[in-house]
């Protein structure tokens, strides 16, 4: 995935380009429970076309009412967030394809790290250009019948490939924390996973719910709120130098929010993905720094970047490096380690 910045370093970013979290967080968890009630009531049961083939109709996140197969058994993942998301609810075996970067910008490791290659068995046979444009006889030569896709490919191309080839194509590009949930009960209704993804679904809106108490609580005792760098890419110098980070509207504002931590970037006039620079982070002392590596950064990586050495967080040890995934991959799992990043930000406070 990549950032669309304004001015961005020569080196490709990955990170979510979603529009996100912009209410308190009583409203997401609320959000979140009741999504459960509005979706059964918009996505219909399956029923049988002519062929005798079974369908189901969903709405997916762009508002889109699409017919697909019923238990699809060849589909195409555009997203390490949907695959996270089908490995969960024990439907990898479904995938055919998932998106890859052209070779000059890492291939499959220019989306996905060597733990989820791994992790959810894939390999470079499955790879869909996806980046930095699509190329859509990789996707026919798997002769797919339904294309899951986050928000890697822009609306436009996935509508002209859906109408062109008659594929369906189903867009899962949630854009707050509760839509996560959504997006699980989407897929649920796709593969018919059952109580897996009821299991699955209630333990994403049990763990929002427990971050709101969490919050309260913290808020109620008095407890100060730390202030924190919550940031997945550094460039060490040159004119593109500093930390790349979440400003308001972004999934790790909302990630921080539920953490119970304060986001100083959180008021930025620079979008939703700022770079700050060594003096603003200065400026703004976070008493935390939370940092994702992955995709060629490392904790080496940060530790080159301008002023590093400087920040009071640095040098009173309290710097956390985390797998970048965590923070810019919009899946069950970003919602599953929010209690990690509490217990990280406030270690020895009980979650639930």
């Amino acid at each position: 995935m990549t950032l669309n910045d304004p001015s961005p370093p020569p080196s490709r970013r990955r990170t979510v380009s979603l529009t996100v979290l912009v209410v308190a967080i009583v409203l997401v968890a609320g959000a979140a429970v009741g999504t459960t009630a509005v979706y059964y009531a918009l996505h219909p049961t399956g029923s049988t076309n002519s062929g005798g083939n079974s369908t189901t109709t969903v709405i997916d996140d762009l508002g889109r009412s699409v017919t697909v197969p019923l238990r699809p058994t060849r589909v195409v993942v555009l997203g390490p967030s949907i695959v996270d998301s089908m490995v969960l609810l024990g439907v990898r075996s479904s995938i055919v394809g998932v998106d890859c970067s052209s070779a000059a910008f890492g291939g499959i490791l220019g989306d996905y790290t060597p733990a989820q290659v791994a992790a959810w068995n894939l390999s470079s046979r499955m790879c869909i250009t996806a980046y930095p444009a699509l190329y859509p006889p990789q996707i026919l030569n798997l002769t797919p019948q339904l294309v899951l896709a986050a928000s890697i490919v822009s609306e436009s191309t996935l509508e002209s490939f859906q109408a062109t080839y008659g594929i369906p194509v189903v867009i899962l590009a949630p854009s707050t924390i509760g839509g996560i949930t959504y997006d699980v009960q989407v897929l649920n209704t796709i593969f018919e996973t059952g109580s897996a993804g009821a299991h699955l679904v209630q333990q994403l809106q049990r763990t929002i719910q427990e971050a709101t108490s969490f919050v309260t609580n913290l808020t109620d005792n008095g407890t100060p709120l730390r202030s924190v760098l919550l940031t997945y890419y550094v460039v060490p110098s040159g004119g593109y130098a500093g930390y790349s980070t979440f400003g308001p509207g972004s999934f790790g504002q909302s990630l921080l929010d539920l953490a119970g931590a304060v986001n100083i970037a959180g008021g930025t006039n620079q979008g939703q993905y700022p770079s700050l620079s060594g003096s603003q982070v200065l400026s703004a002392n976070p008493s935390a720094i939370v940092a994702g590596y992955g995709f060629g950064v490392t904790n080496s990586s940060y530790a080159a970047g301008p002023d590093w050495s400087s920040f009071s967080a640095v040098v009173h040890g309290n710097v956390s490096y985390v797998d970048v995934t965590y923070m810019t991959e919009a899946d069950p799992t970003m919602v599953l380690w929010i209690p990690t990043l509490a217990a990280i930000l406030y270690p020895g406070v009980p979650f639930a």
